[in-house]
């Protein structure tokens, strides 16, 4: 006779904890919320039939972001995978070079390096930040590389390290000081992976902005969402210009001809994904204050399990909260797949982590430092259902 397996108990307190929060017996991890001006902008782009690649909310999509992140360029793309993507090739990624990022993050990051012909060079996390741990890869570097003629070569693979890319795991800074400290020391380009962290802030200025170009996502399940899209970010006038003729096919402008002067990317974000975006952005501000208060309901509800926290943000920084995510302590780590199935069963939608890129089939040969760090948090972390437009118990 098969024995279905219990719950066990610090699975029922999550259960009924996020319950407590949530306010119903079902809940999504994130989905979209639509209550501003999407369905008027939505019609005044079909009507005027500029549907595609040109038209009017493309270049108003760009403009508000560029005020609201505080950056000199934006140039609109169709998803922030391949924002990042041409983030790295403006940042001088060629065939043969490494890049650093973290062994914890999305497989589009890896995947970018890829397109590149470049190969990814895993580097650990800390637990303070979720994101790159400088200390300990300056330590690393400092074992494994060596600088000729102004660049950092892998005295193992003889590659060049071209670019380092952190990532602002589920919306939270990095420990961005150290890295652009690391960054410069070693002779790095940095291009930051903001795709989870629009509205998120370190000392007041925004996400994407630290380094030589940054990569954001409007994803279906990010703060906002134009359905699909993404944006490079920028103060660099030339790299921007550079980007915005790459992904708009390399072709040199004129009234009738079709010239291109380079292999280039069909990359631009469609009329009718800005206009989505145009009215998601008018609504960021609240859906932040929601996802504060959303992690302040979080933190509250569980504040008596002493196996776990609610991650908070780092020092001197201001998270979106993209993705509210439940810490376990190292002795209750095993734990974490009977939570994840109680939870699910259930009908609160959590998930863990991504895989580690290392373990990745396509990616198990690339180089790693030592990520003791990364492999303990791939089985501790939790994410709860984070939607902004749930009703809160407590807070409605």
């Amino acid at each position: 006779m098969n024995i279905i397996p219990q719950p066990s108990t610090l699975a029922t307190q999550v259960v009924d904890a996020i319950r407590s929060v949530v306010g119903s017996d079902s809940a999504v991890l994130h989905e979209p919320r639509f209550n501003g001006n999407e369905w008027k902008y939505l019609k005044e782009c079909l009507d005027s039939t500029f549907v595609s690649s040109v038209g009017k909310f493309v270049g108003r999509f760009e403009s508000d972001l560029a005020d609201y992140t505080r950056v000199n360029h934006v140039v609109a793309v169709v998803n922030g995978t391949s924002a990042l993507h041409i983030a790295l090739q403006l940042a001088g990624v060629k065939t043969d070079d490494e890049v650093l990022i973290p062994a914890m993050t999305f497989v589009a990051t890896a995947n970018a390096v890829r397109y590149c012909g470049a190969t990814p060079h895993f580097v650990d996390s800390e637990e303070r930040t979720l994101g790159v741990d400088p200390q300990a890869l300056r330590e690393y570097l400092q074992d494994v590389t060596e600088t000729r003629k102004g660049q950092c070569f892998n005295k193992t693979t003889g590659r060049v390290i071209r670019a380092i890319v952190p990532m602002h795991t589920f919306g939270h800074p990095v420990d961005i000081d150290g890295v652009l400290a690391v960054a410069q020391d070693f002779h790095l380009v940095l291009v930051e992976d903001a795709a989870e962290s629009l509205g998120s802030t370190y000392q007041g200025s925004h996400m994407g902005t630290f380094g030589l170009v940054g990569a954001l996502s409007f994803n279906g399940n990010k703060v906002i969402t134009t359905g699909g899209g993404g944006a490079i970010i920028t103060n660099d006038s030339v790299l921007a210009k550079h980007a915005k003729h790459l992904t708009t096919t390399a072709k040199v402008p004129h009234r009738w001809d079709y010239v291109h002067d380079r292999t280039g990317y069909n990359y631009r974000l469609p009329n009718i994904n800005a206009a989505l975006g145009c009215a998601q952005l008018e609504l960021l501000p609240s859906f932040l204050e929601e996802k504060r208060r959303l992690y302040e309901c979080y933190q509250k509800a569980f504040a008596k399990i002493s196996q776990l926290l609610i991650f908070s943000e780092p020092k001197d920084c201001r998270s979106n909260y993209w993705l509210q995510t439940l810490m376990l302590d190292d002795f209750s780590a095993d734990q974490k797949d009977a939570i994840l199935a109680a939870t699910n069963d259930a009908g609160l939608q959590t998930r863990p982590v991504w895989m580690l890129m290392h373990h990745l089939d396509p990616y198990l040969d690339c180089p790693k430092m030592e990520l003791p760090v990364a492999e303990s948090l791939s089985q501790r972390l939790i994410n709860l259902p984070s939607s902004v437009h749930m009703e809160i118990e407590g807070v409605r």
